[in-house]
């Protein structure tokens, strides 16, 4: 007897639901198959949200008008924690202004700096605060910005970056200020991926290569922010860890006292531990390799690494110790054993800021990427 025959309406309803259901599930199976999820990790300020900047340009449509209007605000607040951060430093460090010039200068930015639009007092000691600058404090203080930006003292405490916190594109925006505090201001692509904002939230760009959807989730890198990594562990084909390379004499923003670069190879300790890793391919990334390779001869590596008894001039032998450091925390697979099978280390020299050099880096990744994908699904 047919079985339609002897249901109700409802029940014929219900089983055409159910079979609708049974039928997007098969789907939804087949598109997550399809699916490479490839997770952004390490500490904070390595260059994660840079990397995901450059792949929109790569494999996106890059900044539209609204995007780029979007990062104006995020620039200018950048170019004031900038000068911000080296006022603060002078005092503490006790440097002086060189001329009366800067230190009127030094006046003009205080008083635009030091209240915000609700009257609320500005925390000097917080690098990533964000700093809110009206159209109409814009011309004042790019005016007093350039007047310090000239200023001896203000430089000499610039050359002791290492000292303080201070952010990384600091020069570049200080460079720039006349044309960031133009209210007629449009960054271009250098500027949006020089700019730093503290990424809070799990921040997710899926782009298509070669038919197969890659999903890059990026999640903050600060200690605070952790916590959240875990809920994004699960089917994860692969892992770009990234460890800024001129961060060797640099201190975390937590604690003021921990070295970042140790900090860093801690971290990648730990993550390989996890067992969701243990067997996932690594591309690890030592970016920044611009800064290192110009801050190298001035700030000696075996200051802060005793054990490094390479060149004290030559920046590849300290990238080399570098390298040797990370891949040293996970074992190499055995002679007879597919690395991809065993989860090897994949190490790449970045600048993520240089789109020609993440260009070339990411189509290494992407055969990396994409050949651990159809090993997971027995496809090779």
């Amino acid at each position: 007897m047919c079985l339609w025959c002897c249901s109700t309406a409802d029940e014929m309803e219900a089983a055409k639901v159910t079979a609708k259901i049974d039928e997007q599930l098969k789907e939804d199976k087949k598109s997550q198959e399809k699916t490479v999820k490839l997770l952004l990790l390490g500490s904070g300020e390595s260059g994660k949200s840079t990397f995901l900047k450059q792949l929109r340009i790569i494999n996106g449509d890059g900044f539209d008008d609204d995007y780029r209007s979007e990062m104006i605000p995020v620039i200018r607040s950048n170019l004031m924690q900038a000068t911000r951060s080296i006022l603060a430093a002078m005092a503490t460090l006790y440097i002086q202004f060189g001329s009366n010039v800067g230190k009127d200068a030094s006046v003009e930015v205080f008083k635009v700096l030091n209240d915000t639009q609700d009257g609320s007092q500005s925390n000097w000691a917080d690098a990533d605060e964000y700093i809110d600058i009206s159209i109409q404090n814009l011309m004042t203080i790019s005016n007093a910005i350039v007047k310090l930006w000239k200023d001896s003292g203000f430089r000499a405490c610039y050359d002791r970056r290492r000292e303080y916190q201070l952010i990384d594109s600091a020069e570049y925006f200080l460079d720039k200020t006349e044309q960031i505090c133009d209210p007629a201001y449009k960054p271009d692509n250098q500027d949006i991926l020089r700019s730093r904002k503290k990424t809070t939230t799990i921040v997710e760009s899926v782009i298509d290569i070669k038919k197969v959807k890659i999903k890059v989730i990026d999640v903050g890198g600060q200690r605070r922010e952790r916590r959240k990594w875990i809920q994004c562990f699960d089917n994860v084909t692969s892992i770009i860890f990234l460890s800024s390379l001129s961060d060797y004499d640099l201190k975390i923003q937590e604690d003021n006292q921990t070295n970042r670069m140790s900090e860093s190879l801690k971290l990648f300790e730990t993550i390989l531990e996890y067992p969701w890793f243990k067997k996932k391919s690594i591309i690890l990334f030592l970016n920044k390799k611009d800064s290192f390779e110009k801050k190298f001869p001035l700030s000696p590596l075996s200051n802060y690494f005793h054990e490094y008894t390479g060149s004290a001039t030559d920046p590849e032998e300290g990238k080399m110790f570098i390298r040797d450091l990370f891949e040293a925390k996970k074992a190499p697979p055995a002679p007879d054993q597919d690395p991809v099978d065993q989860g090897y280390v994949y190490t790449h020299f970045t600048c993520a800021t240089d789109t020609d050099n993440i260009t070339r880096v990411f189509k290494d990744v992407q055969e990396i990427i994409l050949r651990t994908y159809l090993n997971e699904f027995n496809l090779v």
